[in-house]
Parts: structure tokens; C-alpha cells; sequence
């Protein structure tokens, strides 16, 4: 295992060197949408809460290997706060070594609620596919990668990428928000159930949500033939969020006939993001880059035809 920890350590050290200094981009430059006063947001420790004024952080790929691939990358917390630095900065950090160009999401939580958070991730893509010549990326190679309630936030993006809710009225909405491939770590699926986490429905829906909101947000039961390609990574040892979640949603891609691939480990608490000493476990950096490989998501895209 300590064979495989130094030389990400060391990549990860190169390319925060290489890759270019972070900017934070604003994701509703005219104003968010549903603004309100909450406060300032609350920062420390590695978390992000309170969010109001939604961002995107850019970490630029290694230097000497861009490959014109996008990753949206959402931390998990609960739709209560963000472990920014465990399911973002350092997943965008790994990224970068492999010639990702990194996009670290703070998108609003409980403050709001739905459709928020949705509108947040949906914004993203389509801010980055409007800009992508700008951000060096191929449009048509623009990920969403999440962990926990950040990864029911990429499934959302991947199935409800046309649902009304996630337009807000501006010209942006004219712009596809599908994203083109999917990274889901220990996701949260369900909203009812035995395998639902009640603190992330609660935290998104509210206390007495609909039926009709239930089932919308139950992501796998969203899942059609249009859900993109999705990688899922889970652990029998997460008892926060069941690895029943992973598995409803892997059975729904197959029986819509979507590109999936879902390793499941037996070590690992739930938010292990990427600790060593968790057996094979540890290893899921490289089961999801051979995936990335595998998909041609990490080869120099070609260049745009003039």
C-alpha cells in the first residue's frame, strides 16, 4: 500500500507546484437566484457552511499534461455542510496530475434547499461548456464527480439535466447541462427507504417533503437511457450511507443500457475520500483513473476543427 501512497504524494506535491494558482470563479455573476441573507459563510477546519454566494474553484492541470478533460467536483456533508478539503481540494489536487482541469463546486445546502443545489451544479456545466475554449477543456468532455450528498448532487445532474427546476430564466438555461460522464463516491441515491440517509432528505427537502419531491429526488428512479457513462465507488463498511445506494443505482443504468462500472470495497467508513490503510480500499485512485483512461477521457482531446 505504501508503495502506491508515496508516488501520489509526490505527484500530488509536483502538480500543485506546476498546475496554475486556484481562481475563484463566481457561479452567479448577475445574482443568485432566490438570494437571501444568511449570513456569512462559515469556513474552517476543512468545511465549508452558510454558502450563499456560490462558487467554482479552478485547479489547473499539470502543465505538461492538459488533456482538455473538465471534472465539476461536488465535497460531500450532508446538504449541510462540505468537507472541501477531503472530497475537493484533494481529490482536484490527484486530478491535476492526470491532466484534469479541476472545478471545485461550493454550491448552496439546507439555507435553500431544492432546487438550489440543483441549479448550483446544472450552472456549473454550463458555465464551463459556454466557456470552454477560455478554460482550455472540450466541451464535450465535462464530468461531475461527487462524494456522499455531494455525489447525490452529481446523480442529479446527470438525471435531472432537463428537469425545469434547474433553470433559473437566463441565457445560459439555452446551454446543454448534461454532463458527459459521471464519478460517484459512497453517493447518496435514496430518499426513502432502508437505504436513504434522512439527514441529507431533510437537509435538501425539508421535513414533510411530497411524495411527488421524494421521487424526484430519488435519483436512481430519474435514471434513463440519456444518464451518461458513471463510475461508482463504495464500501461495505460505510454505515452512514448504505452501499445499497450504489447498487440501486447501478441497477438502474444497466436497465437503461448506460456505460457503468461500480467497484465495490469491504474497509472504509464512509467519507474516506482518499486515506491510506484501507486495504484494497486505498486503491481507488487507480481503479478510477483506468476508467478515465479506459473511456479516452485522458487523452489530449483533439483540436477543435476550424
Amino acid at each position: 500500500m505504501k508503495k502506491f501512497v508515496l508516488p501520489i504524494l509526490l505527484a500530488m506535491t509536483f502538480s500543485c507546484a506546476a498546475a496554475a494558482a486556484p481562481n475563484v470563479l463566481p457561479l452567479w455573476p448577475e445574482g443568485v437566484p432566490g438570494k437571501k441573507d444568511i449570513g456569512p459563510e462559515q469556513n474552517g477546519k476543512g468545511y465549508i457552511q452558510n454558502t450563499s454566494n456560490p462558487t467554482l474553484t479552478l485547479v489547473g492541470p499539470a502543465v505538461d499534461r492538459p488533456n482538455g478533460t473538465a471534472i465539476i467536483v461536488a465535497p460531500g456533508g450532508g446538504y449541510v455542510r462540505q468537507a472541501v478539503d477531503r472530497e475537493g481540494t484533494q481529490y482536484a489536487t490527484w486530478l491535476s496530475t492526470l491532466g484534469v482541469t479541476t472545478f471545485v463546486l461550493n454550491y448552496r445546502m439546507q439555507e435553500f434547499g431544492h432546487p438550489a443545489p440543483l441549479q448550483d451544479v446544472l450552472r456549473a456545466v454550463r458555465l464551463l461548456r459556454s466557456r470552454a475554449a477560455e478554460f482550455g477543456i472540450d466541451p464535450n468532455r465535462i464530468g461531475v464527480m461527487g462524494s456522499s450528498a455531494g455525489g447525490h448532487l452529481a446523480a442529479s445532474a446527470g438525471t435531472l439535466f432537463d428537469n425545469p427546476a434547474g433553470r433559473t430564466g437566463t441565457d445560459l438555461d439555452k446551454v446543454s447541462a448534461r454532463p458527459d460522464f459521471l464519478v460517484l463516491m459512497y453517493p447518496v441515491i435514496a430518499m426513502e427507504g432502508p437505504a436513504a440517509h434522512m439527514g441529507s432528505r431533510k437537509a435538501l427537502l425539508g421535513a414533510n417533503p411530497s411524495q411527488e419531491l421524494v421521487q424526484l429526488m430519488s435519483v436512481d428512479r430519474q435514471v434513463t437511457p440519456r444518464t451518461p457513462p458513471t463510475l461508482l465507488i463504495h464500501t461495505q463498511a460505510d454505515a452512514a450511507v448504505p452501499v445499497e445506494n450504489s447498487i440501486l443505482f447501478y441497477q438502474a443504468l444497466t436497465k437503461n443500457k448506460v456505460p457503468a462500472e461500480m467497484y465495490l470495497f469491504e474497509q472504509g467508513a464512509h467519507g474516506m475520500g482518499m486515506r491510506d490503510g484501507l486495504a484494497n480500499a486505498s486503491q481507488w485512485p487507480r481503479r478510477a483513473e483506468e476508467w478515465l483512461r479506459a473511456r479516452g477521457l485522458l487523452t489530449p482531446a483533439a483540436p477543435a476543427a476550424k
